[in-house]
């Protein structure tokens, strides 16, 4: 399973012009599910989202998380997070979970994180999105839950 957050000040969504979606302060999570991804990976990345530190405390240090400052969620499912651009000039997303699935996991995040507190909005599952952002730092991160599986 993959993340990629983004700090921002605010970000919304709109589908069909219609904006159905708006967040403060706080990450827009782009979440793309992998066909091998089961719910450890989902825990995993739910507590990367909650206490990953890289909000600025008062004299301006990532020393804060996300349930320390309040900040709130933008989940927005996206598939395209699995794409393979190795080969060719067409994108492969063979990696990237069943629709089905993948619903189901992005269902379970959100209450996931609701469970631990946190302001969740979502964007619309399989539907064409604007996501707009006001991003803050400029700070993007990616996690991703592959190394669960590997043994060391």
């Amino acid at each position: 399973m993959r993340a990629l957050l983004q700090r921002v000040r605010q970000a919304s969504v709109n589908v069909n012009e219609s904006q159905i979606s708006r967040i403060n302060a706080g990450w827009l999570v782009f979440l793309g599910v992998a066909k091998t991804d089961t719910v450890s990976d989902l825990d995993y990345l739910v507590k990367k989202i909650c206490e990953l530190r890289a909000f600025p405390d008062t004299s301006g240090k990532c020393n804060l998380s996300l349930m320390e400052t309040g900040g709130e969620v933008l989940l927005v499912s996206q598939f395209t997070l699995y794409a393979d651009c190795r080969k060719g000039r067409r994108p492969s997303f063979g990696e990237a979970a069943d629709p089905v699935v993948a619903q189901e996991l992005y269902h379970q995040a959100v209450a996931k994180l609701e469970e631990k507190g946190v302001t969740v909005s979502t964007g619309k599952f399989q539907e064409s999105m604007v996501v707009s952002l006001e991003n803050c730092g400029p700070m993007t991160l990616m996690v991703d839950s592959a190394h669960l599986n590997r043994r060391v």
